[in-house]
């Protein structure tokens, strides 16, 4: 990035969490490391690649001790500042950051706060709502948890080469929610199965964990296609079908529906995962694996 006017504003997209300390994902030669040290905080930089750190530990001395060279994805976060709270920050890798940001869900309580750059595409989709075509899995289990802000664009001039992509810069925020109010992993479970066949309604998409003849298809939730679905819609949709495997007794069979378009007897996927969703045991023949 030769535009360092563009750095700076990134690098102050932490200040809505002014006391938390600060981990930088990926800050290659630091030209966004070096605004986000004038932070007067405890700043912490996770990079992999051995030339960049390097030059990181060349030029910024005073991180000497805070330079981590590892891959981000593979990281204990809760060993970094003692278990405490920070601000995650970077110019993120554009082919690992929807990975970032599903370790980010997974240490949420850790990170009240995730800002910095990604290509625009995928922070459109991370910022959408409910009817937009670029509303999807990425949309939904962020929003669950966080309050999304798309806050510039970044063009593609102020890099030295080009990128072929425009970016963008984005800010998520904690929102209030402590319970989703519903079972989680079936909640992310129905919202990737029923994104896979985006195309199709409800009723049909998720036809390998509910099966069309249920009498909870018949509702008319099931006649929409996902995207028409807002987060809270989906977790209504969550527990009504949680409640209705409860009551099952025709158990719907799949090999892995996390495989596009697939819904092939093997595996007793479901039963596998949610037992406690079914009252019928498994029938003669069939073995959870």
């Amino acid at each position: 990035m030769k535009d360092l006017s563009i750095a700076k504003d990134i690098a102050d997209t932490v200040d809505v969490c002014p006391d938390l300390p600060i981990l930088e994902v990926g800050p290659g030669m630091g030209v966004l490391t070096q605004f986000i040290m004038q932070k007067n905080r405890p700043v912490k930089v996770v990079e992999l690649d051995y030339e960049s750190v390097a030059y990181l530990r060349e030029n910024f001395p005073a991180l000497e001790d805070n330079i981590i060279e590892d891959d981000f994805l593979k990281l204990n976060l809760e060993k970094l500042f003692d278990g405490k709270p920070f601000v995650l920050t970077g110019n993120y890798p554009y082919n690992i950051s929807s990975q970032i940001f599903f370790k980010m869900l997974d240490y949420k309580d850790l990170i009240p706060c995730c800002t910095g750059m990604i290509q625009k595409e995928v922070a459109e989709r991370i910022a959408a709502g409910p009817g937009s075509k670029t509303y999807g899995i990425l949309s939904i289990l962020i929003q669950a948890w966080y309050k999304v802000e798309y806050l510039f664009t970044v063009h593609e001039h102020v890099f030295n080469p080009p990128p072929k992509v425009k970016s963008a810069v984005i800010r998520m925020t904690r929102n209030e929610t402590t319970e989703l109010g519903c079972n989680e992993k079936l909640f992310k479970l129905i919202v990737k199965t029923t994104f896979n066949q985006r195309r199709k309604t409800l009723r049909n998409s998720i036809s390998s964990i509910l099966d069309k003849e249920n009498p909870l298809s018949a509702d008319p939730i099931f006649n929409k296609r996902p995207e028409q679905l807002s987060v809270q819609e989906f977790i209504e949709l969550t527990n009504q079908v949680e409640a209705a495997l409860k009551n099952k007794t025709d158990i719907v069979y799949s090999n892995d529906i996390a495989r596009k378009g697939t819904n092939l007897s093997g595996r007793y996927h479901c039963y596998r995962q949610y037992p406690s969703c079914f009252s019928a045991p498994l029938p003669p023949g069939w073995s959870v694996r």
